[in-house]
């Protein structure tokens, strides 16, 4: 057994990494769905959208040939609209509200329409939204993800300077970092980033992180010195250091986090990302199911997917399951990492406790037990996906008030610092894409609120 970078040709990773959900291939497709939806009042698949995109309205605007308004009713609620038809778990949000799931018939495939339409706009450079002009006021945003390119979308169309400081050399965050290739390439991450910031207003400054004692090519910023040099901040930071297992092994040779795994091949691409013959994957979120399609996609013989939990209790969606189902990957279900065994410094097994569900706490939920009985995995990598913990020191260095590292922010999104807001994955520990536009959203009305009540839209 043994890692390596070299399992597939370039045609074979083109082919693995291709999208997995198609577009439209016609207008006409299109507008067969289209002329599906029943245009609910009050609608549902509406209300379940964490940005509140008025869903019958751009679907009907699809049915009357009128493309550009239906990307315009997209973009005015979520500016990455176009993203989120490619990852949002629609099952549990729009498409699961829709109201044909009642009559046991499938429902109206809302992201596909969505995606439809946002690309047409993103294709042909449709320019939207008319910037106001120059209040004079300016923002510096940190991190330039969903939270931070949806805050300055909102504060430019208003006329407000923006400068956004990101740690990494391109824009997107979770987008263009997290995410497997098969749901969003890099290159449609880039193409977003550039689609938003073409408003005029926006200025991204790369390879540029909040803190300081900072690796060689990455320059830091302080958070005293953007207080000094904007009128107000806006702080869409996410979350990304892995959670430890805190196991005996965890520091061997092929025990790596998914975070960075997934990143390697976001940002590195064909064939430089190593993977081994047999890989098990700790956890059952989205993150975990992307590294091991990931890696069965790169080459792996055998992925296993260890959970602690029962199936019942997985947090990703069945959609998700199903994918890494799919593509053979086998699942045990009760079972938590206690030992990373190695040879020669290098991962060989790993060992793993039974669990059992234990009784039920004062919420019903019932918790997994040990049960003192262990079996074991022969592996030849371990990737770690039981999460990820938010920048503690990082926040802590900046005397902003937080709990375990997640931003404390009041109802406006200030933090304890004024004129210093924050937003996001950064606050809530981690949530959706569509949840960060969302946050980006208000964060942008909390801060024109701070700088001057009249640069609100009417």
């Amino acid at each position: 057994m043994a890692i390596t970078n070299n399992r597939l040709s370039k045609d074979q990773y083109e082919q693995n990494f291709s999208d997995i959900h198609p577009p439209f291939e016609t207008h006409n497709a299109a507008l067969v769905e289209a002329n599906r939806c029943l245009f609910c009042y009050d609608a549902p698949c509406t209300k379940s959208c964490p940005t509140g995109i008025n869903v019958p309205k751009f679907i009907k605007q699809i049915t009357t040939d009128n493309i550009k308004g239906s990307a315009h009713t997209i973009f005015v609620s979520n500016i990455m609209g176009a993203g989120c038809s490619k990852v949002c778990p629609v099952e549990k949000l729009c498409e699961g509200a829709c109201v044909y799931n009642l009559m046991e018939e499938e429902a109206i495939p809302i992201a596909k329409l969505q995606r439809y339409s946002t690309e047409k706009a993103m294709q042909n450079n449709w320019q939207l939204f008319q910037r106001k002009p120059s209040t004079g006021k300016k923002v510096a945003i940190v991190g330039a993800g969903p939270a931070g390119l949806s805050c300055a979308h909102v504060l430019s169309r208003e006329g407000i300077d923006v400068t956004i400081y990101e740690k990494e050399s391109k824009g997107g965050g979770l987008m263009t970092y997290g995410i497997a290739a098969y749901k969003v390439t890099p290159q449609f991450c880039e193409d977003e980033v550039n689609y938003i910031t073409s408003i005029g207003g926006i200025e991204i400054k790369y390879n540029q992180e909040l803190g300081k004692n900072l690796p060689a090519g990455r320059q830091g910023i302080s958070l005293t010195d953007l207080q000094k040099n904007y009128d107000a901040v806006y702080l869409g930071i996410g979350v990304g250091v892995a959670r430890q297992l805190d196991i005996p092994g965890e520091e061997l040779e092929g025990v790596v986090d998914a975070i960075s795994f997934i990143y390697d091949l976001r940002a590195k691409g064909y064939p430089v990302v190593p993977v081994g013959d047999k890989v098990a994957v700790i956890g059952m979120g989205m993150t975990a199911i992307d590294a091991a399609t990931q890696a069965k996609r790169l080459g792996a013989k055998e992925v296993t997917l260890v959970y602690r939990r029962t199936e019942k209790e997985k947090p990703c969606t069945q959609v998700e399951l199903d994918i890494a189902k799919l593509d053979g990957c086998e699942i045990i279900w009760l079972a938590a990492p206690k030992e990373v065994r190695g040879d020669n410094g290098k991962v060989s097994q790993l060992i793993c406790s039974i669990m059992k569900l234990g009784e039920p706490d004062a919420s019903g939920r019932r918790s997994p037990v040990d049960t003192g009985e262990t079996f074991s995995l022969d592996v030849d990598m371990v990737i770690k996906a039981a999460g990820q913990v938010p920048f503690e020191e990082l926040v802590n260095s900046s005397q902003i008030k937080n709990s375990k590292g997640k931003i404390v922010i009041d109802n406006n999104c200030a933090t304890n610092i004024k004129g210093v807001f924050a937003g996001g994955d950064a606050v809530n520990g981690g949530k959706e894409v569509v949840d960060a536009v969302q946050a980006g959203k208000d964060g942008a009305k909390a801060i024109m609120e701070y700088l001057n009540p009249q640069t609100l839209p009417k």
